[in-house]
């Protein structure tokens, strides 16, 4: 005969059990859980070699002005940012929940604090406080894009976008701006003549500033992809953001073919009295009126946002506008 305490006992044990695994699969759901909440961390290479990175980052200041439309094209939230360094092109500048970082003049980095960041997109202009954001952020991680010197500046722009994708998730939307480079850059290649001469100049505080091939500020790189041929290069040629002070009377001996232009102050002044655009101080000139480029208005501007707002979406429109007009001579 079974003893009446059996099936107590057995009972006891399936209950027993039964909570034992529903304790053991709801530690196991916390943990997950708490992973989820925590994200995850993927290691990336930048200008100063493997960096990890939380994914996705949960607090984001953004400092470096080629990345501010990626940015936002892709709906990444900031908590702090230069934004008095952004064009009104960009939609960041009517969100006032973003704490303003100022300028690279005067900037504010104690804001950056603030903001309790564990990414900062830092470089171009702000690329000189590296070492200061880092002391006052250590534990945030610091990416640093800018094209390097040493390598294919159109290679740098679509590198840049590809970490970028890779940290923000967003790895097809950089497949397709990729793409859309790629292509304005193809265009330009087939519709381009070499023995036409071409020409680059920035217009600033009324003046006209020569850009040489290779180095001159955002039109200089267009020379290596491109392979133009130049109508003047000159010695000691630098990146200065005004262009190097060659006289308008030598840019017009040299006669260019094309004139391909960078309005400086149409991005930070425009609004100032005595702002002129390019177009009206290249057409005023009297020195270049005789000059095929203007005679046969073979003149290309960049973006009137292009000065800060120097990001691979810049230069494909700009490349683009560029293949129109040699298109349409062709």
């Amino acid at each position: 005969m079974k003893s009446p305490g059996h099936p107590i006992t057995a009972l006891s044990l399936t209950l027993a059990s039964a909570l034992l695994l529903a304790g053991c699969s709801a530690g196991a759901q916390d943990s997950e859980d708490s992973v989820a909440a925590e994200g995850e961390t993927i290691e990336v290479e930048d200008n100063n070699g493997a960096q990890q990175v939380a994914t996705p980052p949960a607090s984001v200041v953004a400092l470096d002005n080629r990345t501010f439309e990626t940015l936002s094209d892709w709906g990444v939230e900031l908590s702090a940012a230069a934004v008095s360094l952004m064009p009104d092109t960009i939609d960041y500048i009517e969100d006032d929940s973003i704490l303003d970082v100022g300028t690279h003049n005067e900037p504010d980095l104690e804001t950056i604090v603030a903001a309790e960041p564990d990414l900062v997109v830092n470089g171009q202009r702000f690329a000189q406080y590296h070492d200061d954001i880092a002391s006052l952020v250590p534990d945030a991680t610091i990416l640093e894009l800018d094209p390097r010197e040493d390598e294919p500046f159109d290679a740098e722009l679509k590198r840049q976008i590809t970490v970028l994708g890779e940290v923000f998730d967003k790895q097809d939307e950089a497949e397709q701006v990729i793409a859309d480079f790629d292509a304005a850059v193809e265009r330009v290649e087939a519709a381009y003549d070499e023995d036409q001469t071409v020409m680059a100049v920035t217009t600033s505080g009324g003046e006209i500033g020569y850009l040489a091939p290779g180095v001159g500020r955002t039109l200089g790189p267009a020379f290596d992809i491109f392979d133009l041929t130049p109508a003047l290069e000159v010695d000691g040629a630098s990146d200065d953001h005004q262009g190097d002070d060659i006289s308008v009377e030598a840019i017009a001996d040299s006669d260019p073919d094309w004139i391909l232009v960078m309005d400086r102050d149409a991005a930070v002044a425009a609004d100032e009295d005595g702002y002129e655009t390019a177009e009206n101080i290249l057409s005023a000139s009297e020195a270049l009126s005789g000059v095929s480029a203007v005679k046969d208005e073979q003149i290309v501007y960049m973006p009137v946002d292009t000065y800060t707002n120097e990001g691979i979406q810049t230069y494909t429109e700009f490349f683009n506008a560029f293949a129109d007009a040699l298109e349409a001579r062709g």
